[in-house]
């Protein structure tokens, strides 16, 4: 690869990263074709792009974005692959899914919504990450909890407060 190539690659990821907010790390070694075809078609599914790149150029990229990735470069040693996901939890997911036949992928780390998260370790917290839809559905209706049942209790000690007084105008007259 040629270095006017390498210097279109790196600004090419820089791109990448600076366009998502969930950034997963991970090693792929290992996979045979037809094991790595069925994780591409996973990410595929669940929206999430898939590709291997260069740990250099990666780290490169990294640099170069604005972005702070702390220690998430200190994870490029070996095969990497990077998983970008509109969704904060989905790569984890796939991950988690995809390693109940096999050993592999394994988490190096994550860049989701400005946080860090290095190793393998941190796979079952960010499974039960929440996404923005999910924490705005949670909240929503965490809101509309507490209006239903004054709505319900409305109902309810309306119907009695409007008996009473049918059966009191009833004995007066």
């Amino acid at each position: 690869m040629t270095r006017e190539e390498k210097s279109k690659v790196i600004v090419e990821l820089t791109a990448q990263l600076a366009d998502n907010a969930n950034i997963y790390l991970a090693d792929i070694s290992g996979l045979n074709a037809g094991t790595t075809s069925d994780l591409r078609r996973a990410c595929f599914k669940a929206n999430i792009k898939l590709a291997v790149v260069k740990n250099t150029l990666l780290e490169k990229a990294m640099e170069a974005s604005e972005r702070d990735f702390g220690n998430l470069p200190s994870t490029l040693k070996g095969n990497t692959s990077v998983m970008y996901s509109e969704t904060g939890n989905a790569p984890a997911k796939v991950i988690k899914a995809f390693r109940k036949k096999s050993e592999k992928p394994l988490l190096k780390g994550a860049f989701i919504e400005e946080t860090v998260y290095i190793g393998d370790n941190q796979l079952d917290m960010l499974v039960d990450i929440k996404s923005k839809e999910e924490l705005i559905g949670d909240i929503v209706g965490l809101l509309q909890s507490p209006a239903k049942n004054v709505i319900s209790a409305l109902k309810s000690s309306g119907g009695k407060l409007s008996g009473i007084l049918k059966t009191l105008s009833q004995k007066e007259g």
